[in-house]
């Protein structure tokens, strides 16, 4: 294998974006670059991208070694796991200036990287079922990876909850949805709680889903299969009484 630290944020942002199996990374990141990424050539014949350090090794098959405890991007330690050793025989360095990049565990950066490329796979599952979502974040609040709001024109009633099993469907690590209207502002967690306050009746609009696949990442998951139970909100307006929900809007 060859690692490398210190690369450009294309390569990093291709890196944590779910891709297909048989798909290239370095394509992704190369399209990221419109074309201009350079890739150069290790001793054990790997391609890698430009990078400030460099390291060669193998993995061995035959000795592993507890990994952990690790702070992840939940504030939490992660599970300690028994992981191949990795054994490094060179290294590179470039001679002016080298970068050692590491991310700050749970920082933003790391919930970013983590978060931001997930967003438009669940977009896209949501807008195969109702196709008037207008947009999609995984949240601050939850990590980047556990919450997400999703705001839609509503056009009948049940919306809602299509679209929350959607997204839950497309991200399986998701935890908690709320979907709201287009009125509501869902990179605004105020907002989002508005239209919970105001638009919820729980009897009528929150759906929950026990046992499902949960995260590793969810201290609250299950030790023993990964489970957990998910929560869908559905915040958005009645469409038989709208003028009910109508917001009051103050002129500059």
């Amino acid at each position: 294998i060859s690692i490398a630290i210190g690369m450009e944020p294309s390569i990093l942002l291709a890196c944590t974006t779910s891709i297909p199996i048989d798909a290239d990374e370095m394509e992704v990141a190369n399209r990221f670059k419109n074309g201009d990424l350079e890739l150069v050539t290790c001793k054990n014949g790997i391609n890698v991208p430009e990078a400030d350090i460099i390291f060669e090794g193998k993995i061995l098959i035959d000795e592993t070694a507890p990994e952990g405890p690790f702070v992840d991007l939940t504030d939490t330690y992660d599970y300690v796991r028994e992981e191949p050793v990795i054994k490094l025989s060179k290294m590179y360095i470039k001679k002016e200036n080298p970068m050692y990049h590491a991310i700050l565990p749970a920082g933003f950066e790391h919930k970013l990287l983590q978060g931001m490329p997930q967003e438009p796979r669940i977009f896209n599952a949501v807008k195969n079922t109702v196709p008037t979502v207008q947009n999609v974040v995984l949240t601050e609040g939850g990590c980047c990876w556990l919450h997400a709001a999703v705001s839609i024109k509503k056009q009948t009633e049940g919306d809602g909850k299509n679209i929350i099993m959607a997204a839950l469907a497309a991200h399986p690590s998701l935890k908690h949805v709320v979907v709201v209207d287009e009125d509501v502002d869902i990179f605004d967690p105020q907002d989002i709680e508005y239209a919970i306050a105001t638009r919820v009746k729980g009897d009528d609009d929150i759906i929950i889903v026990p046992k499902a696949r949960g995260s590793s990442l969810d201290p609250k998951a299950s030790e023993i299969d990964g489970t957990t139970t998910k929560v869908g909100v559905d915040a958005t307006k009645s469409i038989l009484e709208p003028e009910k929900f109508e917001r009051v809007r103050f002129s500059e």
